[in-house]
């Protein structure tokens, strides 16, 4: 199960209500930042814009692929560890508008973790140590560390314990 808060409306669509839920020239500033960084040849750039405009927490060494998409509204609920990669064109959600409700979760992603091209992220997942996402996959709950995933949606491939045999 992901670890979202979650957070009813009456009315229209929880979306309608999005600058109830945040103040809309932070999404702006996000907008512009997120942009800068997608397009960005320098990967110490992106970490930069990621740590300092964004308030996320990104660790050493760690490759953001051309055209990631980090949430707009909520960057600041990802967290990503050392040395890992993420792939071109994946999205990482820390937020997701809903009819009834919206909710909101952490994104966090381990140490030496790689996430294949055009992956999906949503919020509330917890992406373990050395970890594998396939590309074009939908991560819909939490990747145990060392296991190979992949598919829409998610599933284990590989535990850790078949990957350490398969490469040895």
């Amino acid at each position: 199960m992901r670890k979202t808060e979650r957070y009813p409306v009456s009315g229209a669509n929880s979306l309608w209500h999005v600058y109830d839920t945040v103040p809309f020239w932070k999404v702006v500033k996000n907008f512009i930042f997120i942009q800068a960084a997608r397009y960005s040849p320098f990967l110490s750039w992106k970490n930069f814009f990621y740590r300092t405009f964004l308030k996320m927490k990104v660790g050493n060494e760690t490759s953001f692929a051309l055209m990631v998409m980090v949430d707009v509204m909520f960057p600041e609920r990802i967290k990503v560890g050392d040395n890992s990669i993420i792939g071109y064109n994946t999205t990482i959600l820390a937020h997701e508008y809903l009819i009834d409700e919206y909710r909101i979760g952490d994104v966090i992603i381990g140490d030496r973790v790689l996430i294949g091209a055009n992956s999906t992220i949503l919020p509330g997942v917890t992406i373990g140590n050395d970890a594998i996402v396939s590309a074009a996959t939908l991560v819909n709950s939490d990747v145990p560390e060392g296991c190979f995933v992949g598919g829409n949606p998610m599933r284990i491939i590989y535990t850790k314990e078949e990957m350490l045999e398969r490469n040895r």
